[in-house]
């Protein structure tokens, strides 16, 4: 369990599923500014910024080759890092090879697995459980035995012998056949007491209290009763250009709000 100690007028961030690459170069870089709007926007008051995952729709980290691109956005977190804020990633399905280059470069954290905080401020404290959210709760047993396979070192090793002009278009390849209209709509579909990262909540929540669960992953807005006293939060995405993208959350020591970036 790891403590953050808030400072008084600081604030801690939350945001998910950016997608850089997502689906062309244009559409991308389009986003991409607009989340360096969004972090210019909460310098400021910024603490920690929590990315929950899926920042690219694609990442590899050969041993002397990243992905081309999103400059932009790694120089800002570089800005920010250097600055004293600190920043956290979470990798998800997408960026699941995301290995010490952010570390090493910007002395950015990144985790993979559940991770508890404490947060505490005066004499205020609140738990959080955070983690991306893939592979987790019931079901999708096809993925799981899938992410079993792509965490592994063999599978890391192998992919890395591939050169990276034929390993990247592969790989994008992949991810785009995930993203067709139907797919879509099942995606962003609310499915009640179906909602497995919701079950997942409520399954740790009756082992030991927390009181926000706080995951990417779903691309959808969710707000949910996980027990008494504890809420689970989704926070939706900022790949597709709709009326529910571009979500994030805020937590000022008492009170934990999510707001749309209008920027």
């Amino acid at each position: 369990m790891t403590t953050i100690n808030l400072q008084a007028d600081k604030k801690i961030y939350f945001a998910s599923d950016f997608h850089l690459g997502y689906p062309d170069h244009h559409t991308s870089l389009i986003r991409e500014k607009k989340i360096i709007a969004w972090l210019n926007h909460i310098q400021k008051d910024a603490q920690t910024i929590f990315l929950m995952g899926d920042l690219f729709d694609f990442w590899f980290e050969y041993e002397n080759v990243i992905p081309k691109g999103f400059v932009r956005f790694q120089g800002k977190l570089a800005e920010l890092s250097d600055a004293g804020i600190e920043i956290v990633i979470f990798r998800g399905n997408h960026d699941i090879w995301i290995f010490d280059y952010f570390q090493q470069e910007m002395g950015i954290q990144v985790l993979r697995e559940p991770t508890e905080y404490i947060v505490k401020q005066a004499n205020h404290s609140t738990s959080f459980y955070l983690v991306h959210g893939d592979g987790y709760g019931p079901g999708d047993y096809g993925y799981k035995k899938l992410k079993l396979i792509f965490e592994s070192k063999f599978c890391q090793w192998a992919f890395g012998w591939i050169h990276p002009q034929v390993g990247m278009k592969l790989a994008m390849a992949w991810s785009e056949s995930k993203k067709g209209e139907e797919h879509l709509k099942r995606e962003l579909r609310f499915r009640g007491e179906g909602e497995w990262l919701w079950a997942y909540a409520k399954e740790i929540e009756q082992q030991k209290h927390h009181d926000f669960y706080v995951f990417g992953h779903r691309h959808l807005l969710l707000d949910l009763e996980a027990g008494e006293n504890s809420r689970y939060i989704n926070l939706g995405q900022w790949c597709y250009d709709n009326a529910e993208s571009n979500h994030y959350a805020i937590f000022d020591g008492e009170d934990f709000t999510v707001k749309q970036f209008q920027g």
